[in-house]
């Protein structure tokens, strides 16, 4: 298997083309195409926005996510 990735640049309606050499001839092969927008927007390292990390921490502390025990427990049957 080989992993290509490439940019491209749609034309005014929206089509993009693409020739790909494989140095495979006369063979069935598969093709698999993510097509996905390409960001302006800075990232770090990791992928995150910069300052996404900065914006969000703490955004649920006035609000704090709750997590009830059940008053039950589930009853399951023994393992042989």
């Amino acid at each position: 298997m080989k992993t290509l990735s490439l940019k491209a640049r749609t034309d005014k309606d929206g089509i993009v083309k693409l020739e790909i050499p494989t140095n495979i001839s006369e063979k069935e092969i598969e093709i698999v195409l993510v097509i996905q927008t390409t960001s302006d927007e800075a990232v770090d390292s990791l992928g995150y926005p910069i300052g996404y990390f900065d914006d969000t921490y703490g955004a649920f502390a006035d609000n704090p996510i709750e997590r009830h025990q059940p008053t039950q427990l589930d009853i399951r049957e023994d393992l042989e």
